[in-house]
This record gives structure tokens, C-alpha cells and sequence, in this order.
């Protein structure tokens, strides 16, 4: 199994962003939005390129994942997603509607050997 680089996704996104993933998204109104240029990408223009899992050191409800992601148009960076029970239903759904071939093969670095 792959070891994780640390146990805070800043570092994850710090590590990202020196790669080139420097767009923030945002989840609202059904769409993912660019913070910059604010156009909206809906799940089939998403691709899922790794996602890292969380989960609070003094809280175990405190969990999260990173998307690391790629859109239709080329641009690349990172979402932050809370999930557990004070999870955003509606953003964990659109998560799950990106179709199943937008996600890497390696996407889970969990899963890595």
C-alpha cells in the first residue's frame, strides 16, 4: 500500500499546486465553479486524476477528501469535500454522478500498491 505524504490535505494541495493544479473549485448550484473564472462544469466535464481520503485526528467525524481534477478545458486543480455525517448531500452526489471512465485508474491512492 502507498503511504500518504501527510495526515493534512494542505500539504497535498501545496504538493498539487507546485504540479500545476492551481484552480480552486467550488460546489454550487449543481455545478463545480471555477473560483477564478467562474464557469460552472457539471460531472461529465470533470476527471477525477487522484483523490485523497481524511479523516480528523481528535475527531473522527471530521472527514474529508481532496479531488484532484482536470476539466474538459484543460485546466487543472483541487476540491476539498466534507463527508460523514455533517456532509453537503447534494456535492457528495455530484461526486457521484462524474461517470465512472472520468476517473483515473489510479485515482484512489489508497488503493496503489
Amino acid at each position: 500500500m502507498k503511504k500518504e505524504l501527510s495526515k493534512h490535505e494542505i500539504d497535498y494541495i501545496k504538493k498539487y499546486q507546485d504540479e500545476g493544479y492551481t484552480v480552486n473549485y467550488l460546489f454550487q448550484n449543481d455545478c463545480l465553479i471555477d473560483s477564478e473564472t467562474k464557469y460552472g462544469y457539471k460531472p461529465d466535464e470533470i476527471f477525477i486524476v487522484a483523490h485523497h481520503r481524511y479523516e480528523g485526528m481528535s475527531d473522527p467525524d471530521d472527514m474529508s477528501i481532496l479531488y484532484v481534477i482536470e476539466t474538459s478545458d484543460q485546466k487543472k486543480g483541487t476540491h476539498l469535500l466534507g463527508y460523514g455525517p455533517t456532509a453537503d448531500l447534494e456535492e457528495a452526489e455530484f461526486f457521484k454522478d462524474i461517470p465512472e471512465e472520468n476517473y483515473s485508474k489510479n485515482a484512489d491512492v489508497n488503493e496503489l500498491t
